[in-house]
């Protein structure tokens, strides 16, 4: 039986694209680039001011979630993005916990124009940092000994594109009040 081994001699195989470069030959240009460079807890903070009386009553809490994200250039092509969450559950309008997360990324964007750029840095990157931020909630609120939350997933496209919508609805008043003067 014979056996397949590559033949050392056969100079027709493909080089690796490193290999073109070493010998003098131009890379490419580079096309637009995005990369996750870390993920991190930023704050975190849990209360529970009513503790330990909102353990004694009957647990159907009214929850509500908020959430936002903002983001900081920290170098030509890196940003830091930051996803803040906070839910609170009341029980008869008073208050059984309060948890807020900032959990941040720091992301490396290159060669992208800048509406692409800006809906990277609002919908892509915290829809990354969503689940890392849902965890921690859960953890706090579980830590807290309440039960477990879990939200909900969470369409940042879509909030993009209804923020989007919201600025030109507020631009078009002024747009046609000044083209009117």
């Amino acid at each position: 039986m014979a056996e397949n081994t590559p033949d050392q001699n056969n100079t027709s195989a493909p080089t690796a694209p490193e290999a073109g470069a070493a010998n003098g030959q131009e890379a490419k240009a580079a096309g637009p680039a995005f990369a996750l460079q870390r993920i991190y807890l930023k704050d975190a903070s849990f209360e529970s001011p009513r503790s330990p009386l909102v353990f004694q009553g009957q647990w159907t809490p009214k929850i509500t979630f908020n959430l936002g994200s903002k983001s900081t250039r920290v170098a030509e092509g890196v940003f830091e993005v930051v996803l803040t969450i906070t839910v609170e559950a009341k029980l008869e309008d008073n208050p059984a916990f309060l948890a807020e997360v900032h959990q941040a990324g720091i992301f490396t964007c290159a060669g992208l124009t800048d509406s692409d750029l800006e809906h990277v840095l609002a919908a892509v990157c915290p829809n990354i940092l969503f689940p890392y931020a849902r965890e921690a909630i859960d953890g706090l609120v579980v830590k807290g000994s309440f039960p477990p939350i879990n939200l909900a997933p969470v369409n940042f496209d879509a909030l993009y594109v209804q923020s989007k919508q919201r600025q030109a609805a507020e631009l078009a008043p002024a747009v046609e009040g000044g083209a009117a003067n």
